[in-house]
């Protein structure tokens, strides 16, 4: 509203305080609305983050062993996701070797990191686990069957799987 001067009244016009207390009740109600929501599409994103990882994974391994059964290379399934042989630890580039031949099962590694929402560990050889707000997911890798699979009475495996 603009500010102009009623000569005639001698009054200036302006917003009055039950409109601008109007005005901050009603966005406060939006940011009461909005804020939640937007935690939970964070939520969200990192666990469609970990889905897509999943199949990623359980792709190059796929496309590993298509290659070695094309080549003629045996064992037709890789018997280790990545050359890490330090467990729990950050900073590690797993599902990757880093040598140049080709026998990675992603192309870019996932590097891991401790305790961090969204982020993967290796914990043994062949075990992984994905860290997802409060709660984690365990991973194996059967290297004679070529699985990369977890358990699926956890509730957050079914959903990271199907």
């Amino acid at each position: 509203m603009n500010k102009t001067k009623d000569y005639k009244a001698g009054f200036i016009s302006a917003f009055t305080m039950i409109e601008l207390i109007f005005v901050i009740v009603v966005i406060g109600i939006l940011s009461a609305i909005a804020i939640p929501k937007l935690a939970a599409s964070r939520d969200d994103a990192v666990f469609v983050k970990g889905k897509s990882q999943v199949a990623a994974i359980r792709s190059g391994i796929a496309m590993q062993k298509n290659k070695r059964l094309l080549e003629g290379t045996t064992p037709f399934i890789p018997s280790n996701l990545d050359g890490v042989t330090t467990y729990n630890a950050s900073d590690q580039r797993l599902f990757n070797y880093n040598d140049g031949n080709g026998s990675n099962v992603l192309e870019y590694p996932i590097y891991s990191k401790l305790n961090h929402d969204g982020s993967w560990v290796k914990t043994a050889t062949n075990k992984y686990k994905i860290t997802l707000s409060s709660s984690s997911v365990s991973f194996d890798y059967n290297s004679t069957t070529g699985s990369f699979d977890c358990n699926h009475s956890v509730q957050n495996c079914k959903d990271l799987t199907q």
